[in-house]
């Protein structure tokens, strides 16, 4: 018995309409929820957000000429490193304009991926933890495996400072912080404190993130205009 599409879309994507079919909708919504989960795969009952699903979204919205923007709703706990590292590169690489809202939480990795878009929001009650990045499972104790997790620590932060307006030496300084988190070492930033440190663009919800997303496609759309003339 053939399979429903739209049932696979949902199964697959969490979605009814994947970038293929915008169905009269010229905006694009890429939800990132749950652990990021990488070239592992996670137990049954985790709810996972899987980077080889992510991509192959932003590939078809970017080559999609009916979708002119993405909203990227974010709920993460944080997860693989590189996964995340990949799908913030990815954002930050679409040439529509983007628009983020971090709702509940956007922390470990999932800080990138926040501010990867163009322009982002967080609500009033949604944190963010910064801490150090971490390995799991076997670690060779020799210098090079500190030295990688260093490397690693280093490509989060040149990115979360290049794609933000906070400096890399007060994002470390959140990072590193001691006292803060019980079992860790990092601070856990709410919404306003978020947009005071410059890591997040406003505090906003819904319509905020949907408003600007259509001004930034308006902005946009002459652009693309004169180079059609």
């Amino acid at each position: 018995m053939p399979r429903n599409p739209v049932t696979e879309a949902i199964q697959q994507f969490g979605q009814p309409n994947v970038p293929g079919m915008p169905e009269g909708n010229n905006v694009y919504c890429l939800p990132i929820i749950g652990q990021i989960e990488g070239h592992l795969q996670l137990p049954p009952q985790n709810k996972t957000t899987k980077y080889e699903h992510i991509i192959p979204q932003l590939v078809a919205a970017e080559q999609n000429s009916a979708i002119e923007g993405v909203l990227i709703i974010l709920n993460t706990v944080g997860g693989d490193v590189e996964a995340g590292l990949a799908i913030a590169e990815m954002i930050a690489s679409v040439s529509k304009p983007t628009v983020a809202l971090v709702l509940g939480g956007g922390h470990s990795i999932g800080v990138p991926i926040a501010v990867s878009a163009d322009y982002t929001f967080i609500t009033e009650t949604a944190t963010m933890t910064i801490h150090p990045v971490r390995l799991t499972g076997l670690v060779i104790g020799v210098a090079e495996s500190f030295e990688y997790l260093e490397k690693m620590q280093d490509r989060v932060v040149r990115f979360v400072t290049s794609h933000s307006k906070i400096s890399e030496p007060d994002f470390r300084k959140l990072m590193l912080k001691v006292g803060e988190l019980t079992r860790d070492v990092g601070t856990n930033v709410t919404g306003e404190k978020a947009v005071e440190y410059g890591l997040i663009d406003a505090v906003g919800g819904l319509g905020d993130a949907i408003r600007e997303l259509n001004r930034r496609i308006e902005e946009k759309r002459p652009e693309a205009q004169q180079v059609i003339q």
